[in-house]
């Protein structure tokens, strides 16, 4: 009799270890270290186990999840108890690239991609910079939207992390790497909105404060700053500007038919391109354009003279077929 019921109740316990109703696969995440009773319970909110007890006695036994780590983790239907303690010991890991000089829209598109979150779902967010204010009191009262301040890197973005989590990422990145090490920002708005035309125009880091001092030069003298990235950011393409394409866009952002600083940031800007615009080089330039060969360097000129024939010296300096 003591037999049977020994057998029976091992039956039982066996059948209670199976898989629960998950009919596709889910991703958990878990935000802080969970206790193994917290994580049991998310496990059976989200039906990939059957029955609580079983498997909390189970993995007691086993001697497993004393704690799960923060993370994202993955299941699929039909796992057995030990495939989920697997599952639960390896959280996810996918770091994507978040290019510098991206605005908002291109950042989102990868991160659909990747599968992150959805396009939409960040450029709704990202676009609402006062629904961040409260946690994030240093973003300028002039930031209606949060670009220039979603500071670009390599992030650990696992599959479904979410727009807001994504968002709230880079803004911590963006305290950690701009505003505590440099504390000394006289515009934080106006430095950004400058770095982030420099980000896009220098691809050398020796002439970020070159551009930058460009930049500041005419402003100071009421020139049109005339530059192609904002006529880009105006039209959310990024692409090369045919002939006569910049003056037919109107926008604020472009800055062939707008004197002065675009209304606001064209992108986000590394800490180089900020250090950049905030400490421009004192010259006297006030054109540049790109060399025609591989270097990613530019000619500068004080003079509009000057700059043609550095025009004229930039194309000679391209290779045949590109001419």
């Amino acid at each position: 009799m003591i037999v049977a019921v020994v057998v029976a109740s091992s039956v039982w316990f066996n059948s209670q270890l199976g898989p629960g109703k998950l009919s596709k696969e889910k991703y958990l995440y878990f935000d802080k270290s969970m206790s193994r009773k917290q994580v049991v319970q998310r496990l059976v909110d989200a039906d990939v186990i059957a029955n609580y007890r079983a498997f909390d006695l189970y993995a007691q036994y086993k001697s497993a999840l004393q704690s799960v780590k923060p993370g994202m983790y993955k299941f699929v239907p039909n796992m057995t108890v030990d495939q989920v303690i697997a599952s639960l010991n390896s959280p996810i890991r996918q770091m994507v690239r978040l290019p510098e000089g991206w605005w908002i829209a291109r950042t989102a598109k990868r991160l659909e991609e990747n599968k992150v979150c959805t396009a939409q779902e960040y450029i709704d967010l990202a676009n609402d910079a006062e629904k961040f204010r409260k946690a994030n009191p240093w973003l300028p009262k002039q930031a209606k939207t949060l670009e220039g301040f979603l500071y670009p890197d390599t992030y650990d973005l696992p599959p479904t992390l979410g727009a807001e989590r994504v968002i709230n990422l880079q803004l911590a990145t963006f305290k950690k790497r701009v505003l505590e090490p440099e504390k000394n920002f006289f515009d934080l708005y106006k430095i950004v909105t400058i770095a982030s035309m420099v980000e896009l125009e220098a691809k050398l880091d020796s002439e970020r404060p070159m551009v930058s001092g460009v930049i500041h030069n005419r402003v100071n003298k009421s020139m049109r700053l005339e530059i192609d990235a904002t006529v880009l950011y105006a039209l959310q393409e990024w692409k090369v500007l045919g002939p006569g394409i910049v003056g037919t866009v109107d926008s604020p952002y472009n800055t062939y038919r707008n004197s002065g600083l675009p209304p606001g940031p064209i992108g986000s800007p590394s800490q180089k391109s900020i250090q950049a615009a905030m400490n421009p080089q004192k010259h006297g330039y006030l054109y540049y354009v790109a060399k025609g060969d591989l270097s990613g360097g530019h000619l500068f000129a004080p003079t509009y003279s000057q700059h043609l024939a550095n025009i004229r010296i930039a194309r000679r300096m391209k290779p045949p077929e590109q001419n």
